[in-house]
C-alpha cells in the first residue's frame, strides 16, 4: 500500500443496501449511501420518507434488518447482519447527536447540559459527581459564549426557550469534541429566526471547523440555502443524492407530491 493511499482518512458515513422494516411497512428499502468526512448534507422527503431512520440507523439507535446491510462510521462497522455491533460506542464518541426536541436535562442548568459532553474523557464516578477539571469547564463556557447563550448558563434548561436549548445542544457537541454532527429536525419546533441561527452555527461548524453535518430538514428552502448537497428520500429509497442547486420545482413535487407546499417554511411566512 502506498503512502498516499495510507493516509487516506475513512468517510464519515459508508452504507450498504440498508432496510428498515416496521410491521409491513418498509421504511428503509436497500439504501445505499455515502458521505465524507467534512461534508454538509441534508436528508430530506415528505412524512415516512425514511430520513429519520436512515440518521437513527447512522447512529445504532435503531438496528437495521438482517441480511447483507453494513453501516460504517469513521471507518467503524456500527451495523452488520442485523445488529449493532460494539464499536458503535467508539463510532458515538465522534458524533454529537442533537435532536427536534433538544434532549437535554430540563432540570440541571444550561452549563451542566453542556458539561455532559465532557462524559466521555472522565472515569464515570467524577461525572456522576460533577468534578469537573477547569479546563473542560473553560471549554464549555467558551462553546456556549460562541453559540450565543452564555447569559443563560446558570438557568435550568426547561426555562429557556427552543432555541437556546438547542444552541446548548450544539455547544455540548463542542465541549464533546466531536467530528460530526446528527441533527434530525433540529429547527422543527422552533420560529423561524431562530432556525435561521441554529442552521448559521451549524454551517459555521462545518466551513471554520471541518465538521461533518448530516441534518434531516421537513424545510426544503432551509436544505437548498444551507447544504450544498441533499439526499432526498421517498418511499424508503434515495430518489435524488446530489447539489441543493439542482432541486427545481419540477422535481421537488415529484419528490413531495401533495405535500410540495408544505415544505416551504419561510416562503410562506
Amino acid at each position: 500500500m502506498s503512502s498516499s493511499a495510507a493516509a487516506v482518512a475513512p468517510g464519515l458515513v459508508l452504507a450498504r443496501d440498508v432496510s428498515k422494516t416496521f410491521g409491513s411497512r418498509k421504511a428503509l428499502n436497500g439504501v445505499s449511501v455515502e458521505i465524507a468526512s467534512g461534508e454538509m448534507v441534508a436528508l430530506i422527503g415528505p412524512s415516512g420518507s425514511g430520513k429519520s431512520t436512515l440518521l437513527r440507523s447512522i447512529t445504532g439507535l435503531q438496528s437495521i434488518d438482517p441480511g447483507k446491510g453494513t453501516i460504517q462510521v469513521f471507518g467503524e462497522t456500527v451495523q452488520k447482519d442485523g445488529r449493532v455491533t460494539g464499536a458503535v460506542r467508539k463510532a458515538r464518541g465522534k458524533l454529537g447527536m442533537i435532536f427536534q426536541q433538544f434532549n437535554l436535562v430540563g432540570r440541571l442548568s444550561l452549563f451542566s447540559n453542556v458539561m455532559l459532553g465532557a462524559l466521555g474523557r472522565l472515569p464515570s464516578w467524577q461525572g456522576l459527581l460533577g468534578l469537573w477539571p477547569q479546563a473542560d469547564k473553560d471549554k464549555a463556557m467558551a462553546a456556549l459564549h460562541r453559540v450565543g447563550v452564555s447569559d443563560y448558563a446558570a438557568q435550568r434548561a426547561n426555562t429557556l426557550s427552543g432555541g437556546q436549548q438547542q444552541r446548548g445542544a450544539i455547544a455540548r457537541a463542542i465541549v464533546q469534541g466531536a467530528k460530526a454532527i446528527l441533527a434530525d429536525e433540529p429547527v422543527a419546533s422552533l420560529d423561524p429566526v431562530s432556525a435561521r441561527k441554529v442552521m448559521e452555527l451549524l454551517v459555521e461548524l462545518n466551513q471554520r471547523d471541518g465538521m461533518g453535518v448530516i441534518v434531516t430538514l421537513h424545510q426544503v428552502d432551509y436544505a437548498i440555502r444551507y447544504c450544498e448537497r441533499v439526499i432526498a428520500l421517498q418511499g424508503g429509497k434515495i430518489v435524488y443524492d446530489g447539489p441543493s442547486t439542482g432541486l427545481d420545482q419540477q422535481r421537488l413535487i415529484a419528490i413531495y407530491g401533495p405535500e410540495f407546499e408544505d415544505a416551504f417554511w419561510e416562503t410562506k411566512a
